[in-house]
């Protein structure tokens, strides 16, 4: 039986499948779209167009990378504000054309640099909380990884929420916790107990619609599997309506 801190280490393996490999495998026809139309194209999330199966959606995810060099390019999956600006402006798009639209978090949070918050980071995330708990469109957040604070919530303002088994999902990290709180962070392991972050937390307090075994992750039949009932999903919230009312109760409710 895994402890808490045991399953941040397994969310932070570098050999978890990434956003573009779940995109690659559950979308076809994915055509990525860039920048932010203010500054620049930001690599730590990437986004686009694309089908799930004949329904068009707009997908956009938090990218770490695989190796050292995809790592450093992606700044290992912390976006800037130009990243959060260009998830918003697919999102934008997507409402315009009725597109239903999926995200997938991993990130141990939003980009810590001077040039980032000089680029207005804070605000950034605000606005996409903002802007996303008013889009009429069904948005489906899969939390693939690390769910780290505003840097994750930036894109999980949904209607539904799906977190693999060994998923996280903190206002902290254990280690950034256990610093302030017992000014030790060796003792990480006591602060992500505290937090109750796990994706069985997350579905205990409501935060969580489901959790996906991880038995068969990164195999063909995984991503086949997880296609089918993200596809049934976004049919049924497609069908219902007054989705940002529905929405609104969701938070309302936490």
């Amino acid at each position: 039986m895994k402890n808490a801190y045991d399953k941040v280490r397994a969310a932070r393996l570098a050999s978890r499948p990434t956003s573009l490999d779940f995109i690659s495998s559950m979308f076809t026809s994915f055509t990525e779209l860039h920048g932010d139309r203010r500054y620049g194209d930001d690599k730590a999330i990437v986004g686009g167009i694309a089908f799930l199966k004949d329904i068009p959606v707009t997908v956009i995810g938090i990218e770490k990378g695989k190796n050292t060099r995809e790592r450093i390019l992606r700044s290992f999956g912390s976006p800037e504000p130009e990243g959060y600006r260009k998830a918003l402006r697919l999102m934008r798009q997507a409402e315009k054309f009725h597109r239903p639209v999926v995200t997938f978090v991993d990130t141990s949070g939003a980009y810590c640099g001077i040039g980032a918050e000089k680029r207005g980071q804070g605000e950034a995330i605000a606005e996409n909380l903002m802007e996303m708990s008013a889009l009429n469109v069904p948005v489906v957040t899969i939390l693939i990884g690390e769910g780290g604070s505003g840097g994750a919530l930036a894109l999980a303002v949904c209607d539904r929420l799906w977190m693999l088994e060994n998923s996280i999902y903190s206002v902290i990290s254990p280690e950034g916790c256990a610093n302030i709180l017992y000014r030790d962070a060796k003792r990480a392991d006591e602060a992500a107990a505290a937090l109750r972050l796990t994706a069985e937390d997350a579905l205990e307090f409501h935060f969580a619609d489901r959790i996906i075994s991880e038995e068969k992750l990164g195999s063909r039949e995984f991503f086949a599997a997880l296609s089918d009932e993200l596809y049934e999903e976004i049919k049924q919230l497609s069908e219902i309506g007054n989705i940002r009312e529905r929405r609104y109760e969701r938070f309302r409710s936490f």
